[in-house]
């Protein structure tokens, strides 16, 4: 598939090639839309390293482990090109995955969302909804001069209609922008929890709002089914300093992984966890807590698939 190397200790959990199975992870090793700190093509390395400290995998919360559920798609075989090609080149290894299993994408930087949102909606028929965790709105109309960039996926993604823009909601949002682009998800009325509305909510209950929030929106639009995208940078720096452009006063390891909790009663399509840029972090704490996340969401769907009794 892309000539990757599966030998046990080089895939997420040192899961086997992905074939069958149900779930899948696949790296998009990709990062030529970066306007700070390059390195983010070296992120699903990371990411898949550092998921070896889970050990078997099971979750203290979910009590479940992927494994056995799991394979490992490689690193999609790209041209470390432009962005256009880069996409072009995308598309057509996107399909057959989506079409064998419910995939976590390894960025890589925020660019290669806008390309995974148009596969998904040709794969479902329909737009979906969409949970967003960031630092930055990437709502610009422009990428410095440039039509597309990772600064501008959620504004093309809404007006390509690849998602229902009342069901977009972000969560973590803090830098610097005008007010057009920072307010534009409310604007076409999805919601925007910034870091700073966040501030001292930490548990599981005191993060509902947000998740009802999401529920509801979802179930007023005729429950499209949800995809998950997590910019690492939404953390902040403290708890994740690997990253292109970081952002001071963000969010926590614990609020994520509460909210990423609450996603087993949601119907997820899929997720990818990008801007995980190793060259700048420390103490390998980035790529821990993007593996971190990443593990919980699968867990969370293999709980949600599992037998009621």
């Amino acid at each position: 598939m892309s000539g990757f190397a599966f030998e046990s200790n080089t895939t997420f959990l040192k899961a086997p090639a992905a074939t069958t199975q149900p779930h899948a992870v696949a790296g998009i090793a990709w990062d030529g839309a970066t306007t700070n700190r390059p390195g983010a093509r070296f992120g699903p390395r990371a990411i898949r390293t550092a998921s070896h400290m889970l050990c078997d995998g099971t979750h203290p919360h979910f009590n479940v482990s992927p494994l056995g559920v799991l394979g490992d798609a490689g690193d999609l075989a790209l041209p470390n090109t432009g962005l256009a090609a880069m996409r072009e080149a995308m598309a057509p290894l996107i399909a057959p995955l989506l079409a064998r299993h419910h995939v976590v994408w390894l960025g890589g930087d925020h660019s290669i969302t806008l390309p995974l949102l148009r596969a998904y909606k040709a794969h479902l028929g329909r737009p979906l909804a969409v949970l967003h965790f960031d630092a930055h709105c990437d709502t610009w109309t422009d990428h410095f001069g440039e039509p597309s960039g990772h600064g501008t996926w959620v504004y093309e993604a809404i007006d390509e209609g690849l998602v229902v823009k009342e069901c977009f909601v972000q969560v973590g949002i803090r830098s610097a922008g005008e007010r057009a682009a920072r307010e534009y998800v409310r604007d076409q009325g999805g919601a925007i929890y910034t870091a700073r509305d966040l501030r001292g909510l930490e548990s599981p209950s005191q993060l509902y709002p947000v998740l009802d929030d999401l529920r509801r929106r979802i179930a007023a639009h005729g429950q499209p089914p949800l995809y998950v995208s997590l910019d690492i940078d939404c953390l902040d720096p403290a708890f994740a300093p690997g990253t292109g452009t970081p952002e001071p006063g963000g969010l926590s390891t614990s609020q994520v992984l509460s909210l990423l909790e609450g996603l087993a009663h949601f119907d997820c399509a899929g997720m990818d966890c990008v801007e995980v840029s190793p060259p700048y972090d420390h103490a390998e704490l980035t790529s821990h807590a993007a593996a971190q996340f990443v593990w919980t969401y699968l867990c969370s769907r293999v709980v949600r698939n599992l037998p009621r009794r």
